[in-house]
């Protein structure tokens, strides 16, 4: 029997259920950092471990556009206040038999489409459209 590549569709649905929770939290200021008080934070996904005890949130920062130091230091907020943050979500993930650990990580995937599209859009990847057009001529 072969593994499944992906995750499953519990683990999906956690995740899902993970970052609701979370994301209420975030919006209505329950933690009382310095640095989370002064930059607005998104989660953009939760993936899950295939036991359900580790939860990894991927954050991406809105707003003004920060440089990596600050970004390193909104994540070590949320790993700070990780404890209290799991015992906040717990009322809303009650149907888990354990309450899943958090790891916060850093999202990029923004950056990555971003950089993506700029090399869509080059002159060396349009010359190279345009000659393939005249072959098929």
């Amino acid at each position: 029997m072969t593994k499944p590549a992906g995750p499953s569709q519990r683990q999906l649905r956690v995740g899902e259920q993970v970052r609701h929770a979370l994301t209420d939290i975030l919006q209505r200021g329950e933690i009382r950092d310095e640095v989370l008080e002064t930059v607005l934070v998104s989660i953009s996904e939760v993936r899950m471990s295939p036991d359900l005890k580790i939860a990894t949130a991927f954050v991406s920062l809105i707003g003004e556009a920060p440089d990596a130091q600050d970004d390193q230091a909104v994540i070590k907020a949320l790993a700070r206040n990780a404890k209290f943050i799991r015992g906040r979500v717990s009322g809303a993930l009650r149907q888990l038999k354990y309450m899943p650990e958090f790891r916060f990580r850093l999202d990029t995937s923004y950056d990555n489409m971003a950089r993506i599209d700029e090399l869509l859009r080059s002159p060396q990847v349009a010359r190279d459209l345009d000659a393939g057009e005249e072959e098929d001529d």
